[in-house]
């Protein structure tokens, strides 16, 4: 069967771009052809700085005769129906049309339409235009003469060259010549624009590739991606070191390049006194650079590692060279930022009232950076007010939280004014990313406790699943109140997520807590800390879907989880129980036995049965009916107890009692007895089944 090779060629697209704009292209494509009535066994997108590639094999050659058969109106019907059929069906007049008689029915009208096929050739030259006129770039822009012309071609960069190619595997192949603002789809490629700058032709995907790599374009962005790493661990190991990896730097280098060349550069060690955290993000962001560290060690090396899109002649001396006069002078403002961080800012006259506010000691370097920030009056958001003024609402409810969680409450409110001080840091201002962490470090510089320095690091954790949660209670209690300020405040402002949008990460935020509560085993009350029931329905969702992914049941969940619960530890805790209850034989048959129960009672209350207000013994008149009514007053009585003791274990333990008697009920005892007073009595006695078990969960929303 056929192949079809394209080839959109263009000046530079941005790395962060390239990995969508690649799948996009494959989803347009083989999307507009099925639509159009061709088949395909496989397809694989590629893509380079310079161009999206699209190989597609297997395509049928042609799509498939179609003939429809449009029933119409009776042959007596009025005119005006049988033209709107013949208009509908494309007839020209009633004479087209075929006449099929329905004994029942009577004769109508029927369209025979019979659309031929169409070549592939046909279908992908009338569907390509629109796919490029109308690609779903982040951003575009139109360039040259045409380009003031309305409607004019809009690409991510300057749209070079379009190779369309389409043939057997073993055959020549054809040219399929669309063409699109003046480019017109060909068989020539070009291939790296410094070492191979020439027209190259080319007929399907296997010499395509080829040819490429022979003119030092390597096409597979996985291959370059490997290339890079392999070359780069090398390299490092060469010299006595080791890579220090970055997924995200990976991939958007090897989007910088189509032929990589791995070199080493280096810069004085006197730069390795800054934190390495400044130092690796100063050469990541600013020159796409890896940094290594000694082998075995944490510490970093003043060697990195840089990655070229020219093989030099030289080996890659200059290329070195530039980049190392680059690296250093980042490498200088960053140590620049460092320093200035640790010292005295030139205004402290202005800032004592902020001092006084939060009790700072302007004495400390990082103390001055929060009545900095406080003076200034810097806005967290338009409606809520100034950093200054979530810091207070922080620390405020900080104090509220030790005595939950068992902080310090001196080490809290220290660490409560200083967690936001580093927002007026030089580092910080480079580089946003590094908040909390730099506050960290100024915090032991400046002789904090260990407690509450790391608390000013930690209190943005977790950020997200897969993300550490604090463990020191300073800590614990720092992080709930920045999260529970930020939702209760979004919250109050009506800015609450909707669908996938969500600019404020609240979902992140909810999680955050949720993780903390449960992993730190920690017990408050929602409800009573927020005051938002809205905002408590939120927390369930979050935490329906930390539950879910710790592997318990959906059903189980909901069966445990009430509109108030507002206490998430406990209510983990109850699905942990109900979880292991419900998997053993004695929980599979008491479910069993309680849905039998639940289903009979709720069929009764519907029809408006009476049932009487408590079971009277007296009217027990059965050894099954008796035994079940003593079993569940006793089991009661021991679920509640051990729910109280909040030993959810015991009081599973306490129901499962009840298996035997229930199942002994429903075998020797008819509930829908003659007598109205019995009957009565023994649905009184199914809903004591329910009550019993509902002290633990929900049963009649677990399957099974």
């Amino acid at each position: 069967m056929p192949n079809l090779l394209l080839e959109l060629r263009s000046e530079e697209i941005p790395a962060r771009m390239q990995r969508k704009a690649a799948g996009d292209l494959k989803k347009l494509v083989t999307d507009a052809l099925v639509e159009a009535g061709l088949s395909y066994e496989g397809a694989r997108e590629y893509w380079t700085p310079r161009r999206l590639a699209l190989d597609i094999h297997g395509l049928t050659a042609r799509s498939a005769d179609v003939r429809e058969e449009r029933k119409g109106p009776r042959t007596d019907a009025n005119e005006k129906a049988i033209e709107g059929f013949l208009r509908g069906a494309g007839l020209a007049s009633v004479s087209e049309a075929q006449v099929v008689s329905d004994p029942k029915k009577g004769d109508f009208y029927v369209a025979v339409i019979s659309k031929p096929g169409r070549a592939a050739e046909e279908i992908v030259a009338d569907v390509m235009p629109g796919i490029i006129r109308d690609f779903p770039w982040p951003k575009s822009m139109r360039w040259g003469k045409a380009s003031s012309k309305s409607g004019a071609l809009r690409w991510v960069r300057p749209l070079q060259s379009i190779v369309c190619t389409f043939g057997p595997e073993h055959e020549e192949t054809v040219v399929i010549p669309f063409e699109i603002d003046g480019i017109t789809a060909s068989n020539v490629t070009y291939g790296h624009r410094f070492h191979a700058p020439e027209a190259i032709t080319v007929r399907r995907f296997d010499d395509y590739a080829a040819s490429l790599e022979k003119a030092k374009v390597i096409l597979d962005a996985e291959r370059r991606k490997d290339i890079i790493l392999h070359d780069a661990r090398d390299i490092a190991f060469a010299n006595g070191l080791e890579l220090v990896e970055d997924e995200g730097l990976l991939e958007e280098v090897s989007g910088l390049v189509e032929w990589p060349q791995v070199l080493m550069g280096s810069f004085e060690e006197d730069y390795l006194s800054i934190p390495s955290e400044i130092i690796r993000l100063t050469i990541k962001t600013n020159q796409k650079c890896f940094v290594t560290r000694k082998q075995g060690e944490e510490t970093l090396s003043n060697r990195f590692i840089l990655v070229s899109n020219i093989q030099a002649h030289d080996g890659g001396k200059e290329i070195v060279h530039g980049n190392g006069k680059v690296v250093r002078a980042r490498l200088s403002d960053a140590l620049h930022f460092w320093k200035r961080d640790q010292g005295n800012l030139p205004d402290l006259e202005t800032l004592a009232a902020s001092a006084t506010k939060f009790g700072l000691d302007l004495k400390k370097p990082l103390d001055q950076r929060m009545a900095k920030l406080d003076a200034l009056d810097v806005t967290f958001h338009a409606k809520l007010g100034t950093q200054g003024a979530r810091v207070a609402r922080i620390r405020a409810l900080a104090k509220e939280l030790a005595a939950v969680t068992g902080a310090d409450t001196a080490l809290t409110d220290r660490a409560a004014v200083l967690a936001k001080a580093d927002l007026r840091t030089e580092a910080v201002g480079e580089f946003p990313e590094l908040q909390g962490l730099m506050g960290r470090k100024y915090a032991v510089l400046q002789g904090e406790n260990a407690s509450v320095a790391a608390a000013v690091e930690d209190h943005y954790k977790p950020q997200g699943p897969s993300d550490r949660v604090p463990e020191d209670k300073v800590a614990i209690t720092l992080a709930l109140a920045d999260k529970l300020d930020t939702l209760t405040g979004f919250w109050a402002i009506d800015e609450k997520p909707t669908g996938s949008k969500d600019p404020f990460a609240l979902r992140r935020a909810a999680l955050g807590v949720v993780r903390i509560l449960l992993e730190r085993r920690v017990r408050l009350s929602l409800l009573a800390t927020t005051r938002d029931g809205d905002l408590l329905s939120f927390f369930h969702d979050r935490l329906k879907v930390y539950l879910r992914d710790q592997g318990a049941r959906h059903d189980l969940i909901d069966a445990v989880l009430t509109p108030d619960a507002d206490d998430l530890l406990m209510v983990a805790r109850r699905v942990e129980a109900l979880t292991d209850f419900i998997t053993s034989e004695d929980g599979k048959n008491l479910l069993a036995g309680t849905k039998r129960a639940t289903q009979l009672l709720a069929a009764e209350e519907k029809k408006g049965t009476v049932i009487a207000d408590g079971v009277s013994p007296a009217l027990l008149k059965l050894d099954a009916e008796k035994e079940l009514f003593a079993a569940i007053s006793a089991a009661s009585k021991d679920a509640a107890d051990a729910v109280a003791g909040e030993d959810f274990r015991s009081a599973m333990e306490a129901l499962s009692k009840l298996r035997g008697p229930v199942d002994r009920f429903f075998e020797e005892v008819l509930v829908n007895d003659e007598d109205a007073a019995i009957r009565a009595n023994r649905l009184a006695l199914l809903r004591l089944i329910r009550e019993a078990t509902g002290t633990v969960a929900d049963f009649s929303k677990i399957s099974g």
